[in-house]
């Protein structure tokens, strides 16, 4: 995340202040709709939308009847959660397996032909560590044409995943240097360059 951040000894830094969690305004987060539709989407949700005997060929019609954008051909199947469907873009023909989380307390922009798979964590909420109050700063994600972010990948706030791109199972990446994975220094693998090697 873009706050996650280490000193030159190596060690995260540390809020001087006193941390009052109970001050938490959540000022400058838009949720986009009235609590009317907000709950009438979490009913929605978890009533109908993550059950597994609900058509995955309807789950598209209702992200689009709660005012998402979705293209055609997309596949979306069960215990998929989405924060908000009014904050959420998806191109045609791509794919969120189950148990992703696209968490878009901001907008969530996804292009055509992208695999989310399963438990992938794509999260536009954060909060600024040096408030007292841990205040929202929370950014928008983009995942480009084509790209493929894999089981279990934390894609953090702010983050634009090229088109193409391939993020390994189980990885951490965010904008500050996108095509290095943030624990283990190893480089995400692009689409074109296995294929070529293929």
């Amino acid at each position: 995340m873009s706050d996650v951040v280490r000193t030159q000894t190596g060690q995260r830094p540390k809020f001087g202040g006193v941390r009052n969690l109970a001050g938490f305004t959540g000022q400058g987060y838009d949720k986009g709709r009235s609590v009317l539709w907000q709950a009438a989407w979490h009913a929605t949700s978890n009533l109908v939308f993550r059950a597994w005997w609900f058509p995955r060929s309807l789950r598209p019609a209702l992200l689009r009847a709660f005012g998402a954008e979705v293209g055609d051909g997309c596949v979306i199947r069960e215990r998929v959660h989405i924060q908000w469907p009014w904050k959420l873009t998806l191109g045609d023909d791509s794919w969120i397996g189950f148990d992703a989380v696209l968490l878009n307390l901001e907008p969530i922009d996804v292009g055509s032909n992208v695999c989310i798979s399963q438990r992938a964590f794509v999260c536009t909420g954060n909060h600024d560590m040096k408030s007292e109050t841990l205040e929202f700063c929370n950014e928008p994600i983009v995942i480009e044409d084509g790209a493929w972010v894999c089981a279990d990948v934390f894609v953090a706030p702010g983050t634009r995943v090229p088109s193409n791109q391939v993020v390994g199972a189980g990885r951490v990446v965010s904008n500050r240097d996108f095509t290095l994975d943030l624990e283990s220094s190893k480089p995400a693998v692009d689409l074109q360059e296995r294929k070529a090697s293929s």
